[in-house]
C-alpha cells in the first residue's frame, strides 16, 4: 500500500454489562477512522475472573441492520436469540449473528465457566449490512474452531485461521452478504510474511499481542490498530517477537448511515420505524439456548 498506514492507540476500557472490560477500538462516525464496511470493534483483553456464582454478562437486548461476530480467545460465554440460535463458543469458536429485521439476544459467561473462573478474552466485530438486506430474516451461524480451516503460512512465519472470505485455496466457514476476508492470525517472532488483499478494500488490522512493524514504516504493538489506505494490495508484516493479530478486509458498502444504540440504518424514518417495531415486541422472545455439543 502506498501511503503509511496509520497507528490508532486504544481508548480507555468501559464495562459492557458485567462482565465484558471492552476497549472499543473503532466505531461508525469517528473522524479519524472510517471503517465502512465494519461498524464498530470491541476488545476484551486478556483479564482473569475469580470463581463466582453471580451470573456476569449482558441481558436481553435488541439489534437491527447488521451482523455481530464474536471471536473467543480464552473463557466461555453462551448465547441465545430470539432466531432459535444458541450455544456456547470457547477458545477458538465464532459466533455470527446476524440481526437484519431484529433479533432479540443475550450474552452471558457459561454457567461451568463463571464456576471455575480464568482467563477471558475475545473479540466483537459489528459488520454492516447493505441496504438491500438490512430487512433479511435473523440468523446465527455456528462456527466452532475445527470448522475453521488453519493455513500455515510461508517459510513457516506462523499460521492464519480463515474465519471468512478466502486465503489461497482456503475458504472460511462464514457466509457474508458482501465481501469480507477476516483472518486470525499468529507470527512467530522474527518472522516476515505478505499478504495481498484488493485494492478497493477497507483494511484494519487490530494487534491483540506483540509487536510488528508494517511495511516496513510503522511499529504497532498490544492493544493498537493498525488502518490502511484503500490505493494498494500488499501488507508486510515483520514479527519483532511472537505476535497474535486480527485482519478485516472489505469492500466499502458506500452507504447512508444513521444509528441508534443498537440499530444501524440508513435514514433516521428506519430509526424511528426500528423503535416502534422494537416497542411493538417484532423483534421476537428469546428461545430455550442449546449446549453447543447438542448443535454440532
Amino acid at each position: 500500500m502506498d501511503k503509511p498506514p496509520l497507528i490508532h492507540h486504544a481508548p480507555a476500557p468501559h464495562w459492557v454489562g458485567n462482565a465484558f472490560h471492552v476497549r472499543s477500538m473503532f466505531s461508525y462516525g469517528q473522524r479519524n477512522v472510517n471503517p465502512d464496511p465494519f461498524l464498530l470493534l470491541d476488545y476484551a483483553q486478556p483479564r482473569h475472573f475469580s470463581p463466582s456464582q453471580e451470573r456476569r454478562g449482558v441481558g436481553e437486548h435488541p439489534h437491527r441492520g447488521f451482523e455481530t461476530i464474536t471471536i473467543a480467545y480464552k473463557g466461555e460465554v453462551a448465547h441465545r436469540d430470539s432466531s432459535g440460535g444458541g450455544g456456547i463458543i470457547a477458545a477458538g469458536d465464532v459466533q455470527w449473528m446476524t440481526a437484519g429485521a431484529g433479533i432479540m439476544h443475550d450474552e452471558f459467561f457459561s454457567e461451568a465457566y463463571s464456576k471455575k473462573g480464568g482467563d477471558f478474552e475475545m473479540v466483537q466485530l459489528w459488520l454492516n449490512l447493505p441496504a438491500r438486506d438490512k430487512m433479511t430474516p435473523a440468523r446465527y451461524q455456528s462456527i466452532t474452531a475445527d470448522d475453521i480451516p488453519t493455513v500455515t503460512l510461508p517459510d513457516e512465519a506462523g499460521t492464519l485461521r480463515v474465519i471468512a472470505g478466502r486465503y489461497k485455496d482456503y475458504q472460511g466457514p462464514a457466509t457474508t452478504f458482501t465481501p469480507v476476508s477476516l483472518w486470525d492470525i499468529s507470527l512467530q517472532a522474527r518472522s516476515s510474511t505478505t499478504f495481498e488483499l484488493p485494492a478497493n478494500h477497507t483494511v484494519i488490522l487490530l494487534v491483540r499481542h506483540g509487536t510488528v512493524s508494517v511495511n516496513g514504516s510503522v511499529d504497532a504493538g498490544a492493544s493498537q490498530l493498525v488502518t490502511f489506505a484503500q490505493d494498494g494490495t500488499t501488507i508486510t508484516i515483520q514479527a519483532k517477537e511472537a505476535a497474535a493479530l486480527l485482519l478485516m478486509s472489505g469492500e466499502p458498502i458506500a452507504e447512508p448511515i444513521a444509528g441508534y444504540g443498537p440499530f444501524v440504518m440508513n435514514t433516521e424514518e428506519q430509526i424511528r420505524q426500528a423503535l416502534a417495531d422494537f416497542n411493538a415486541g417484532q423483534f421476537g422472545r428469546l428461545g430455550q439456548a442449546q449446549d453447543r455439543s447438542a448443535t454440532e
